[in-house]
């Protein structure tokens, strides 16, 4: 049978936190399951990497929990991989999306999805310099964000600089600093969309009448989904036009796992902002609208693993 002799899957990731509810789906579908801490390490550019299929599930907040070289590693280590033929979920081109709001929005705006206006800067000058051609209220936020990292609202370029001159100023990693238009909602949440493996998987609310913190994991939310009343479902369609362009724009790029996010205005137009390759699923908020978001991710690596034996059989048979 397959299953018996499914390659291993080799888990790249740096915050064990998140690991049990994968790991957990991995087994239950027969995988076995190798895990790789990032953060610390060498690669030995002679040297073959280890067989089975790879899976990359490094965040861009992963300098938030003492993992500064994280993200760096991981660069060399997907390269390393590809460079080897190594089937990789969410490789290279995937991570280099997730480290950059300001790529996503060119990517975005590539497949026709409405965004806000995005400027990118760096040092107080150019700050200030962008900040002068916002006509309204922008927020800024890290260009390699996660977790909210540096969002704040301004109402123009004066304010911004105060907060510059402050203690609390942070411009994360590389000083890359993002400036958008900020977009009025007539109601405090905004959408979130699952994707993996080219199909819709949930959508979901998530207020932010407290703040942009919006991780969805369990590990993120001691309280339960209905005591907190961050998340809950959302009404959004999978045959939804705005859902079939994050479809495609997943598949052409390269995204194998994905939540996006978009806020609507007063008008009705949807602003796409946020493309997260390590997605996490809560799971409270699964059992409520009956879908596991985890196993989904499961159950699709089985689906890329047995396409993997059924691909290397083919080839030693043409051998």
């Amino acid at each position: 049978m397959i299953s018996a002799v499914l390659p291993t899957v080799n888990v790249l990731y740096e915050n064990p936190a998140w690991i049990p509810p994968l790991r957990e789906a991995l087994e239950r579908q027969g995988l076995r399951v190798r895990l790789v801490h990032v953060d610390e390490g060498s690669i030995d550019a002679s040297a073959l990497p280890p067989d089975g299929i790879w899976m990359n599930r490094i965040s861009p907040s992963s300098h938030t929990r003492g993992h500064v070289h994280a993200v760096e590693l991981t660069r060399q280590l997907l390269y390393w991989l590809e460079f080897h033929g190594r089937r990789v979920i969410n490789g290279l081109s995937a991570l280099e999306l997730e480290m950059s709001k300001l790529r996503q929005d060119l990517v975005l705006r590539r497949h026709g999805i409405r965004v806000p206006r995005t400027v990118l800067a760096v040092g107080r000058e150019h700050l200030l310099a962008a900040a002068a051609t916002f006509d309204g209220p922008f927020i800024t936020k890290h260009d390699q964000g996660g977790k909210g990292l540096g969002i704040r609202l301004f109402r123009g370029a004066a304010e911004l600089g105060r907060h510059l001159d402050g203690r609390n100023f942070d411009a994360g990693p590389g000083a890359r600093v993002i400036l958008q238009e900020y977009i009025v909602a007539p109601e405090a949440f905004i959408t979130r969309v699952e994707i993996v493996g080219g199909r819709f998987v949930l959508a979901m609310r998530s207020s932010t009448a407290d703040g942009f913190e919006l991780c969805p994991s369990d590990v993120c939310n001691p309280m339960p989904v209905n005591a907190s009343g961050l998340f809950g479902p959302s009404p959004l369609a999978p045959d939804d036009p705005l859902v079939c362009k994050y479809i495609r724009l997943c598949l052409e790029e390269g995204i194998e796992i994905a939540g996006i996010e978009f806020v609507e205005d007063g008008r009705g137009r949807r602003y796409t902002y946020d493309i997260n390759g390590t997605t996490n699923y809560n799971k409270v908020l699964g059992r409520q609208i009956g879908v596991d978001g985890m196993g989904e991710v499961a159950r699709y690596v089985h689906w890329v693993a047995g396409a993997f034996v059924e691909l290397e059989a083919g080839s030693l048979r043409q051998v």
